[in-house]
């Protein structure tokens, strides 16, 4: 086939899925049930990222090399009674946060992680170090020996703080769909995706910035100058690592190299949101249980009746928690697929279209083993007594 030649015909497995992306369309289909769980799941996400977003800031800023943060999660609001309620477990569970900045941290990609390997960052960072650590005893002779250390924990840091103002946009942008569903403007998942592309798009350019105060003076960690922004240095990071590639959950495969159970290169992780059965879901070890007993609290009324009426009620609400959250996550993968694309899925242009079809195809490829089957089959709460045949 020659660059201008394009064959409206694809190969691929998942080949509809690819027309349905050259056609606007979403991953998801387009019925009334799935909107109304995509948009209801998602105003609990935004309220779960909100308290997410201002933790991981605080941590990032508030908490600054100390390296016993037993407070962290508090944000700096330390009462007897937040105590007490931590303590009974009534609290935001930011313990999942802080798994996907680890994530994040561990799998790389975009400028942000190259540029924490980088002199200037390196300069800043040992500035920052040498305020916080003047006159302590302790901490300078450990330095003085293991001068990685601490490099290494700000490196981390700058990721809670890139992760936070992430999910700031994030929050703000699902919030923002679940009050436009309200007054009758989002009508179909299409409407959904478009919000989040133009959302994304908005914010594409926005910076990533991060700063401390130690001693009333401001230490730059990610200046402005450094050139990070929203949607390739924090963004598209999170979908590959998050969404896509993931960490394998304690208990439910083996760590033992010998067993051959975990695969040996990074790039062929599959555990992200898009792969996660959800049956697990409120499994001891299993990180998303916390996502979704944060989001349990938040549910609007017409998405919790839904799950009450079902087959087994509230019995096993985290699972249809799950399976609302990954449909949801699969409409903004669409709008992040289709907001990179190399061209405008309207183009006419032959060459343009091929470009477009070859990346779609791409794409396709690491939804081979994912749960696009599985969301894409019609919704039913109905209880059988027996299974078909």
């Amino acid at each position: 086939m020659t660059p201008t030649q394009f064959s409206a015909t694809s190969q691929h497995p998942l080949s509809e899925y690819i027309y349905r992306l050259e056609s606007g369309e979403a991953l998801l289909p387009d019925y009334p049930e799935n909107l109304v769980e995509v948009v209801g799941i998602l105003k609990s996400y935004g309220i779960v990222l909100d308290a997410y977003s201002k933790n991981l800031i605080y941590i990032a800023e508030g908490q600054f090399l100390e390296l016993f943060p037993f407070f962290k999660y508090f944000n700096g609001e330390v009462k007897t009674q937040k105590i007490f309620q931590y303590l009974w477990h009534d609290r935001i569970n930011f313990e999942y946060a802080e798994y996907c900045m680890k994530i994040m941290f561990w799998h790389g990609g975009g400028a942000l992680d190259r540029y924490l390997d980088s002199p200037e960052f390196v300069q800043l960072a040992t500035a920052a170090i040498q305020a916080k650590i003047k006159g302590n005893l302790i901490i300078q002779p450990l330095h003085q020996l293991f001068p990685e250390f601490l490099l290494e924990q700000i490196r981390q840091l700058a990721y809670y703080s890139g992760l936070g103002q992430f999910w700031r946009v994030m929050s703000d942008m699902f919030i923002s769909l679940s009050d436009r569903y309200d007054q009758g403007e989002i009508k179909s998942i299409p409407d959904v995706v478009n919000h989040i592309l133009l959302a994304l798009v908005e914010a594409a350019n926005k910076p990533i910035t991060y700063s401390v105060k130690i001693n009333n003076k401001v230490y730059d960690i990610l200046p402005k100058s450094a050139g990070l922004t929203f949607l390739m240095d924090t963004a598209v990071p999170y979908v590959e690592a998050v969404f896509f590639r993931g960490a394998p959950f304690p208990g439910t495969v083996s760590y033992n190299a010998q067993a051959h159970q975990i695969p040996t290169e990074q790039k062929d992780f599959a555990y992200g949101a898009l792969y996660a059965d959800p049956l697990p879901i409120g499994g001891s070890g299993i990180p998303p249980t916390q996502l979704m007993q944060d989001m349990r609290h938040f549910l609007p009324d017409y998405l919790h009746n839904i799950y009450q009426n079902s087959c087994r009620g509230e019995d096993d609400l985290r699972v249809q928690i799950c399976q609302s959250f990954q449909k949801s996550m699969f409409c903004v993968t669409t709008a992040a697929i289709i907001g990179l694309a190399p061209h405008p899925i309207s183009t006419t242009d032959p060459e343009q279209k091929q470009a477009n079809r070859i990346y779609f195809e791409n794409w396709m490829d690491r939804f081979l083993n994912s749960r696009l089957g599985e969301v894409n089959k019609p919704t039913s709460r109905e209880c059988k007594l027996f299974p078909e045949r």
